[in-house]
């Protein structure tokens, strides 16, 4: 399995925001208020990777004190971590396109109070974003120090 590629990453969000932007300026009005659950719900999802990011590394380097970690154990979060960055790279892109549209209109009161929700909401995709690639990282087989040659 490949790295996950950033420059992916960054089209999937800019396509979105786009197709966002390009939809909420058209139907606005007939939209329903965005959740502000999604901010907590993805924050703790990313804390749950970064958690798992750290515990993972940890046993990978066999550090005194952990378990040796299961090969299908790390392919699956080395999964979960793929997934995790593409779908929080299309939601960033998601809420950031919502937020463009709502900063326009920051003199109304419920596009305001929208806006903050978008914004709130794109800054917990990027932190997911981030604890899967840190995620994704620490997956990683460390290089034997025997098979490096010197310079």
């Amino acid at each position: 399995m490949r790295p996950t590629h950033p420059g992916h990453l960054v089209g999937i969000f800019v396509i979105a925001a786009l197709l966002t932007w390009a939809v909420v300026n058209q139907f606005y009005s007939g939209l329903p208020l965005l959740p502000w659950t999604a901010i907590p719900t993805v924050l703790l999802l990313a804390l749950g990777e970064g958690y798992s990011g750290w515990a993972t590394k940890a046993r990978i380097a066999r550090k005194p004190g952990t378990k040796p970690v299961e090969p299908l154990a790390v392919a699956r979060l080395v999964a979960l971590a793929k997934a995790s960055a593409y779908a929080g790279a299309a939601f960033g892109g998601l809420f950031a396109g919502f937020a463009l549209h709502t900063a326009r209109i920051l003199d109304r009161e419920t596009p305001r109070s929208e806006f903050f929700i978008a914004a709130g909401s794109f800054v917990a995709c990027v932190v997911l974003v981030v604890a899967a690639l840190y995620l994704e990282h620490s997956c990683r087989v460390p290089k034997d120090p025997e098979d490096q040659s010197p310079g």
